[in-house]
């Protein structure tokens, strides 16, 4: 398989090394079994060198030199916040690459990315009418920017019609072991072990739902009085504490967060119970009390939900 790997100027260092690596340990791993390399792997670029955010500079195929891919891979920007992301993406190599994202998705070609470049994904129109994840703090924003794409955020990796988007910065492993498990699913369980990377299905667990990136004074306003009143959550004290209707409430958390203001409540409690559960010797059953819930199989079957993990591995830290 064809294998280009798109860097722009001041892209995520280890983002870049993850993708390179877990494809050469593939291959590694594949030439052990007297077999061909699985990958042919290039890195590519807009210019014959970039530099990484950490000052690095990276060698690059020019795009015009290259064979028609069978995959494209970006890395994530060096971009962490609302307004370097903005910056970012008005970049002229930036709106350069999202033109070429189209001509080759359009070419029939697969297309990935991980972490702030599926801002760049998103940009490019690709993921117009699909469906998508990208790191968790920065959902509110991605959602503001781009309206047409179901935001998943929750999912680690996900799947929309040849467009494959990963979440947080180190999910670039878990986008190159996806796209590793379509050729050879034992291929992909060996380069894991190999790596010590265990298959991460969601970001559910490590979402801390108050380092969410937005701007809205009412979603502000509401986040603050619900975390102080998770015990005894209500949605019509909640809307008279921040000075909106219930209905206003629901209509901005959902534009801003994705969600209603009761399963924002949800995930605070799931955020605090586990927070509660790596701290102290509470039982479950306590822990169930002071987070708002009358017995401990509700939680415990909350966390199982959002976490995919059990309160045992959630005890340890698993």
């Amino acid at each position: 398989m064809r294998v280009a790997v798109l860097v722009l100027d001041q892209v995520f260092d280890s983002g870049l090394s993850v993708i390179l690596d877990t494809f050469a340990t593939a291959n590694d791993l594949a030439s052990e079994g007297r077999k061909a390399a699985a990958f042919e792997v290039t890195v590519c670029g807009l210019r014959k060198r970039v530099g990484t955010a950490h000052g690095m500079t990276v060698p690059t195929t020019h795009v015009e030199q290259l064979r028609k891919p069978e995959l494209v891979l970006v890395p994530a920007l060096g971009a962490k916040t609302p307004s370097t992301i903005a910056e970012a993406l008005e970049r002229p190599d930036v709106v350069e690459a999202a033109s070429l994202l189209r001509q080759w998705h359009e070419a029939g070609v697969r297309i990935g990315g991980a972490c702030t470049a599926t801002f760049l994904l998103a940009a490019s129109g690709i993921l117009d009418d699909g469906r998508a994840t990208t790191t968790w703090w920065l959902s509110p924003l991605f959602r503001q920017h781009f309206p047409r794409v179901t935001l998943d955020e929750g999912n680690m990796v996900v799947d929309s019609r040849r467009v494959v988007t990963a979440g947080a910065a180190l999910a670039h492993v878990d986008l190159a072991l996806w796209h590793l498990r379509r050729k050879s699913p034992a291929l992909a369980q060996s380069v894991a072990r190999y790596l010590v990377a265990d298959e991460r299905p969601s970001q559910a667990s490590y979402v801390m739902p108050d380092h969410l990136e937005h701007a809205d004074p009412i979603v502000e306003r509401f986040e603050q009085w619900a975390r102080r009143h998770l015990d005894a959550f209500s949605l019509a004290a909640a809307a008279r504490s921040v000075g909106a209707s219930e209905r206003t409430l629901e209509r901005r958390t959902r534009a801003v967060l994705g969600k209603s203001p009761l399963a924002y409540v949800r995930d605070l409690r799931v955020e605090w119970a586990i927070h509660r559960m790596r701290t102290t010797k509470d039982s479950l059953e306590q822990i169930a009390a002071a987070v708002g819930y009358e017995d401990g199989v509700t939680l415990r079957t909350l966390l199982r939900e959002k976490t995919g993990r059990t309160v045992r591995q959630l005890r340890s830290n698993a």
